[in-house]
């Protein structure tokens, strides 16, 4: 029951962050952009240090660091690779409108729910092993999903979604975390088989997201004062996980 109570308490924090898209539109074009820089940065940061220092020595401790935990490691970055070539798979070349948002606005929906998905069976499976694992792992969501929802939810709204919709959406399929949440945890009766596949699993998901997605963000930045508020803000991600491994 206990894990029940820290996974899906920690879903639902995670799934909240859906209306950070609010601070698309509050916050002016450049601060918007020094934000995001620093947000994906420090996200970058938390994802690496906890892919690192606690996903992989977990599932090294109760495995071995045998084949299998290098292929699960593997597996998790290409299901993220083809998650993303789903995302991107469709186009249309009639004008963007309320009445007619752009397909890749519905693929950027479809795809958000399969990722969220995902995130709900990561944190569950990461609570299974021990609630550490699963405060360290619901942290490095939480840190990629802020600078996430905004990305999706500016999406939504350039693909002509109106305001409140686009943020009524973006909130509806967060929740979608909870079904990955749910499946896991009714198959805790096999615990031992779920978390060797999904620890490791978790920690090439962290990794790809890191190494393919945010880090090559950072590098379209070139200035001097950017660069180095980014390796700050990874360096404090980092160092969260640090923090949480050695005092945790």
């Amino acid at each position: 029951m206990t894990v029940w109570i820290y996974t899906l308490a920690s879903v639902l924090v995670v799934s909240l962050i859906s209306i950070a898209g609010i601070l698309t539109v509050s916050l002016k074009e450049n601060a918007l952009k020094d934000t995001l820089l620093f947000l994906v940065s420090f996200s970058a940061g938390a994802l690496l240090g906890d892919a690192f220092l606690h996903l992989l020595p977990e599932a090294i401790a109760r495995s071995g660091f045998t084949t299998y935990v290098s292929l699960y490691v593997l597996l998790g970055i290409l299901l993220f690779f083809v998650l993303e070539k789903m995302i991107c798979w469709r186009h249309c070349h009639i004008p963007t409108s309320e009445d007619h948002p752009h397909p890749f606005a519905y693929m950027s929906l479809v795809g958000d729910g399969l990722h969220n998905i995902i995130d709900g069976m990561i944190i569950a499976g990461s609570y299974l092993v021990s609630v550490p694992l699963g405060i360290t792992t619901t942290i490095a969501v939480l840190a990629h999903e802020i600078p996430q929802e905004m990305g999706d939810f500016g999406i939504l709204v350039y693909g002509g979604f109106s305001f409140s919709r686009a943020l009524l959406l973006n909130f509806l399929v967060a929740l979608t975390a909870f079904l990955g949440a749910v499946f896991v945890l009714l198959l805790s009766s096999k615990a031992q088989a779920l978390t060797s596949v999904l620890v490791p699993l978790t920690a090439g998901n962290f990794i790809y997201i890191a190494g393919s997605d945010l880090i090559p963000e950072l590098k379209k930045h070139v200035e001097l004062s950017h660069s180095a508020v980014q390796l700050l803000a990874l360096v404090l991600g980092i160092a969260l996980m640090v923090g949480l491994k050695l005092f945790g």
